[in-house]
């Protein structure tokens, strides 16, 4: 294991990054990753890196910076707009100055006159439960003053993602990284003044794009598709170059509630049942919120598995009958034996488009991580580089970066078993 590179599975490199860091997103890895693996596969002006499961926009926005055209996927809506926000760099800098200063004076003279009236009643009760209802008030009147402050389309969608990026800065509940439920208020940390909070958050936002602004070019190609790797998003054939990826962990982590705190508050969701509909239903299967009794699915593992890979449809079946035997022993019966079955029907229709869209030689860069759903060690990156060979990839080769779980080593309830993050390297 190189130490150097152990943290690539990590956002830690990124949240110190211009544009990066944005957004702490807790499924994001490092761009250093990104930058080595264009180096070493000597890509030219002309080439294109390709993520299906774009996230908020790493490997596409080292293309850019690299002028390397690029093409991502992502089945998040709301991941998506930050993603777009990150890399729109094309502004007309002088109007967004301007515009930048009027908003930023607009709150400094505010006064309680002008956010004490805002209607938080409405609010969902996550949003009542992280902040204080002077707080809250705070954050709908910047939110109001973005939408009403004739700014433009793409001035609006930054001054709203530093708004986005102030939200779990400000509370005083437990809202880190995964997703904690609030706690009582205030029993944590001290919350933290709106304005002053959300005017840092715009100003280095600023910064970092004018660190950036001489990087755009108009011969390159950044083309981000709101849709579903697993399905033709209409890539043409044969014209990818290198892939750079962190799809899913088959380790139960629900990536729609993930962004709860951020959905409810811009709207996009309500509660639980909108959150599934309008967000969860879009994404590839990755944790057991995502399949429920068996009268709303039943789950087999494709059989189109087993005709390129026997052996490895056996395995798999194997470890999936293990799981339905066990869940049946548990208090909370959970479906990891439909979990991971999913997945891998999942991973089979990922790779299946990524064979037609990939240049022959090129190669695939995935950060992986292995887990043991009740016990049962599912080794990730190993099946899905079989099952990449048995729909006519090349070869295969995996690289531990770090072991995964020791800080629940004590949990009485955790399995023994001994997890690993990787990169598993998929040639075409």
């Amino acid at each position: 294991m190189n130490k150097d590179n152990s943290k690539y599975g990590t956002f830690k490199d990124s949240l110190r990054a211009p544009i990066h860091r944005w957004f702490t997103y807790p499924a994001g890895y490092s761009y250093k990753l990104v930058e080595e693996k264009i180096k070493e596969s000597g890509l030219k002006r002309g080439a294109t890196i390709m993520d299906p499961f774009l996230g908020t926009g790493t490997t596409s926005l080292v293309a850019k910076a690299n002028k390397l055209n690029s093409v991502g996927i992502e089945a998040h809506s709301f991941v998506f707009d930050i993603a777009k926000t990150k890399l729109f760099w094309e502004y007309n800098y002088k109007k967004l100055e301007k515009d930048l200063n009027s908003l930023i004076k607009l709150i400094e003279n505010s006064s309680e006159k002008d956010w004490g009236t805002i209607k938080i009643e409405d609010a969902p009760e996550l949003l009542r439960k992280c902040y204080s209802d002077k707080a809250l008030r705070q954050l709908y009147f910047i939110s109001v003053s973005i939408k009403e402050g004739g700014f433009t389309k793409q001035e609006k969608k930054l001054f709203d993602l530093a708004l986005i990026n102030s939200l779990r800065l400000v509370s005083a509940a437990g809202t880190g990284w995964p997703y904690i439920a609030p706690s009582k208020f205030g029993s944590k940390k001290s919350e933290k003044d709106v304005f002053s909070t959300f005017l840092k958050v715009i100003r280095q936002m600023y910064s970092d794009l004018d660190s950036v602004r001489n990087f755009s070019d108009k011969t390159t190609s950044t083309k981000i598709i709101l849709g579903d790797a697993r399905m033709d998003n209409g890539i043409p054939a044969n014209s990818v170059d290198l892939v750079v990826t962190s799809p899913p962990y088959l380790n139960n982590y629900d990536y729609a509630d993930r962004t709860r705190l951020e959905t409810y508050f811009c709207g996009v969701a309500k509660n639980w049942g909108e959150i599934t509909s309008k967000i969860r239903s879009k994404l590839m299967i990755a944790s057991t919120t995502q399949v429920f009794g068996s009268s709303d699915r039943n789950i087999k593992l494709n059989k189109e598995i087993y005709e390129i890979d026997p052996s490895l449809f056996d395995e798999l079946s194997k470890k999936i009958e293990e799981l339905s035997e066990i869940k049946k022993t548990r208090k909370g019966k959970k479906n990891y034996d439909w979990l991971v079955t999913g997945y891998f029907n999942d991973m089979y229709d990922v790779l299946k488009q990524l064979a037609k869209i990939m240049k022959k030689g090129g190669k695939s860069f995935w950060v992986l991580g292995d887990s043991a759903p009740y016990g049962i060690h599912i080794k990730t990156e190993e099946y899905i580089g079989r099952l990449a060979i048995g729909m006519g990839f090349k070869r295969y080769e995996i690289e531990v970066l770090r072991s995964r779980g020791e800080k629940w080593a004590k949990n009485p309830q955790r399995h023994n078993v001994k997890l690993k993050e990787s990169i598993l390297t998929i040639t075409r």
